[in-house]
């Protein structure tokens, strides 16, 4: 006689909102990936990019929106078994945006990685990421001091590999580049 295997439960969008308060956590193919508590070091890059971001998007009163995690953001707008919380997600498309978060691929996505969401992010998401239409994604890795700019051309990423000593071109503006050599690491 054969046994059944167990299926996983599959949860979805509307678990996902019902998580406890101040939960963070990734719904992806309707299964729960749980965040740790970010350390110093994520949230002061974290920090640094917000503010040069917002600053651009300031002073040239343009449309694109920045937030920095916690925001739910559905990239699929018919799947309800996909919802990921980026560190920052910058959205030039209002129409994209809900009381609730995003839903519809942000324009540009920022990740700084920990040891513990390392192939989370350099794979589970990067893929999510480029199916979606994501027009540029950032990897930060404060361990190894790198940046990983992956950015949309004909329907694939292309990437480019920097240091914490080098000014980045922001792909998706004519005339934002991120100087990390600033944030004095």
């Amino acid at each position: 006689m054969s046994e059944a295997l167990a299926q996983p439960k599959l949860y979805t969008e509307k678990d996902y909102y019902n998580l406890p308060e101040n939960t963070r956590a990734d719904l992806i193919d309707g299964q729960i990936y749980y965040h740790a508590a970010p350390s110093r070091m994520h949230q002061k890059i974290l920090s640094f990019l917000h503010v040069r971001i917002a600053n651009h998007i300031n002073s040239k009163v343009g449309s694109c929106e920045v937030y920095p995690a916690p925001f739910a953001v559905k990239l699929f707008a018919e799947d309800d078994k996909t919802i990921v919380e980026p560190d920052i997600s910058v959205i030039c498309d209002p129409n994209k945006l809900t009381d609730r978060g995003c839903t519809g691929a942000p324009d540009w996505i920022i990740e700084i990685i920990s040891p513990s969401t390392s192939s989370h992010d350099y794979i589970r998401k990067l893929n999510l990421y480029a199916d979606s239409g994501v027009k540029e994604y950032w990897i930060v890795d404060p361990e190894r001091k790198r940046i990983f700019v992956y950015f949309l051309e004909n329907a694939k990423f292309e990437v480019e590999t920097y240091t914490f000593q080098e000014k980045i071109k922001v792909n998706i503006y004519d005339d934002l580049w991120v100087d990390f050599k600033e944030l004095g690491l």
